[in-house]
């Protein structure tokens, strides 16, 4: 039986699995680089262990640290959150070497998931449509050769993990050269591995993905969509559910894909499937996401389900919440507030936070790492909280988001603040009829992304 969890993130990841543990009577136990010694993550859990320099590859990707820190302080488990090492095979058996739970797939499946050909192959057995690509990870030589043959425009995606790292569209074969350099120097940052993959990218598509559970032995529960679609550089800005682009219908034979895709892998723990829905409402299988979402809040809310916590008994050996599709209630939207600054093209912006007040009131939840004072670190990712509403409706939803981010008062830093009000005012927003080149196509109606 589970007592004691090394948080092997930091962070709002951090943050929220420290939360979890705490209300199932769990000790937590943070991992902090030198640049993280006063976060809030630190001062929440139980224990906190240094691990290393600020670069990544020094601290929350050093794998041998991350266990001792865990053998040393006596934890059962091992919780990865999201980014790092949440997808990484490699970790996952290292940790269960050491005798330590690895809170998330069987690392089997994260292989599977995490190689593109077994990927496909798993998800063809169980029915779901590919989109057509390279098999596997591909060098810049089989790149071009397959463009040839499927033609533009062309994805160029991380083989070793997702969350829109290490991507790239390419529109033309003058551009393949470059950005396939630039991808794989991002995927090498991100995730230690630089091999990518390629397929051909759906144009006027939709990006929505389904939220599953699985119990390991075949059991699964599925728990609705959230859509994804409006991003920048295939970094997600916003997120809502239910989609507006997806009826009963649409849904259910969503649900039942991603559904067989989990029994055909006696899939455990918490994972997204995620597609691509073209404008005749056919959905294309893209990639399964072997652990917590930066999303997940959307779900707990429209489902009333904590997946967090819902992994840790998973781990434990405890049962899903139910197997089949839970019930989805009401509408929820997730606005990402990133250390950004959108009228410079989303050029990062570490700083201090001057002045922090989180909006309060019904409807509304933050989660968060900053404080005011809370100096953000130049190494890591820039989103810096997260504002979710939920209500009745999808009116009632965009209307409780603007509320929440009128009160909201960030300051010391440029924010996406801005830019998120601007979306969720635009008619194209409203309309629930954008796809994933929102921000292209509705940039007269978003002021904040002119330069001053």
């Amino acid at each position: 039986m589970l007592r004691r969890v090394l948080i092997a993130n930091r962070g709002e990841v951090a943050v929220r699995i420290i939360r979890a543990c705490r209300e199932l009577g769990l000790e937590a136990v943070a991992v902090y680089s030198t640049a993280d010694q006063d976060s809030l993550h630190v001062r929440l859990a139980d224990r906190a262990v240094h691990i290393g320099p600020p670069p990544p590859t020094q601290s929350y990707l050093n794998m041998a640290s991350l266990v001792a820190a865990a053998t040393t302080t006596g934890c059962d488990a091992v919780h990865p959150g999201w980014g790092f090492l949440a997808e990484n095979a490699d970790f996952a058996r290292a940790c269960e070497d050491n005798d330590l739970v690895f809170v998330g797939p069987r690392p089997e499946s994260i292989d599977t998931m995490g190689d593109k050909v077994r990927a496909k192959e798993a998800v063809a057995r169980a029915g779901l449509p590919l989109v057509p690509g390279s098999d596997g990870a591909a060098t810049l030589a089989e790149a071009k050769a397959l463009a040839v043959d499927i033609g533009f425009p062309l994805l160029l995606k991380a083989a070793a993990g997702g969350g829109g790292r290490g991507m790239r569209l390419v529109t033309a074969a003058g551009d393949l050269e470059s950005s396939y350099r630039m991808a794989q120097a991002e995927a090498e940052s991100a995730f230690a591995d630089g091999s990518l993959y390629v397929e051909r990218a759906v144009v006027d598509a939709r990006h929505v993905e389904i939220q599953v559970l699985g119990d390991g032995e075949g059991g699964v529960l599925t728990l609705g969509e959230r859509d994804c679609s409006i991003q920048r550089r295939h970094q997600k800005l916003l997120e809502e559910g239910p989609s507006p682009a997806v009826g009963p219908d649409l849904r259910a034979e969503m649900e039942g894909a991603a559904a067989r895709a989990c029994e055909e892998l006696h899939y455990r723990g918490a994972g997204t499937i995620e597609f691509l829905v073209d404008a005749e409402g056919r959905f294309y299988f893209i990639e399964m996401n072997t652990r917590l979402q930066v999303e997940h809040p959307v779900t707990e809310l429209l489902t009333g389900i904590d997946l967090a916590q819902s992994q840790l008994r998973i781990a434990d050996g405890g049962a899903l919440p139910r197997t089949g599709r839970a019930e989805l209630r009401g509408h929820a939207i997730e606005i990402r507030i990133n250390a950004e600054d959108p009228a410079r093209d989303f050029r990062p912006a570490p700083g201090t936070v001057t002045r922090f007040r989180p909006p309060l009131g019904p409807g509304i939840r933050i989660d968060t790492h900053v404080e005011e004072g809370y100096k953000i670190p130049p190494f890591y990712d820039s989103l810096i909280a997260k504002v979710i509403v939920w209500a009745d409706d999808r009116p009632g939803a965009i209307a409780r988001a603007l509320r929440a981010l009128d009160e909201l008062v960030l300051e010391g830093v440029p924010t996406t603040q801005e830019l998120a009000r601007d979306i969720l005012r635009s008619d194209s927003f409203a309309s629930g009829a954008y796809t994933t080149g929102f921000l292209a196509d509705a940039a007269g109606e978003l002021p904040a992304l002119e330069a001053a």
